[in-house]
């Protein structure tokens, strides 16, 4: 199964357009995420459709953060991705009609819903505003090991 790295690079756009304070074209994101403009198009446009971002056309237009980055969690930003598959390994088949595979099956799904339900809860707890002290401490912190 490959890997969906959609999270994890929409955070990465979010957090740069809110520490921006400015739009940002789909060419300006495109660069700084190393992919073709219309990806950052089509995955803004679905952010758009759940009111976490907002995009203007023409001169000084582009994507802007729509949300409360309070109150925004990586749950919601989940959400609008149309929930992902959380994890990558599963059941070498679905309906076996070996015992074996059967036991090995029940108890795989236990685990695997066990875990995903303890991530879906971590995101449901982390905000956008999170994010963003994270990246600036991050921030402050290289810029004084750096003078």
């Amino acid at each position: 199964m490959k890997r969906d790295s959609r999270l994890s690079g929409v955070l990465h756009v979010l957090l740069h357009l809110a520490e921006a304070g400015a739009p940002r074209t789909s060419d300006a994101l495109a660069a700084m995420m190393q992919t073709n403009p219309v990806v950052i198009r089509r995955t803004l446009a679905g952010l758009r459709e759940h009111g976490l971002v907002r995009s203007e056309k023409g001169h000084g237009g582009g994507w802007q953060v729509a949300c409360d980055l309070e109150t925004t969690t990586f749950y919601d930003i989940y959400v609008a991705l149309g929930e992902p598959a959380l994890l990558a390994i599963g059941h070498r088949t679905e309906m076996p009609g070996c015992l074996v595979e059967q036991a090995v099956n029940a108890a795989l799904g236990d685990a695997f819903a066990s875990a995903e339900q303890q991530l879906l809860e971590r995101f449901k707890s982390v905000t956008l505003a999170e994010l963003a002290r994270d990246f600036n401490r991050g921030m402050r912190t290289h810029r004084e090991t750096h003078r």
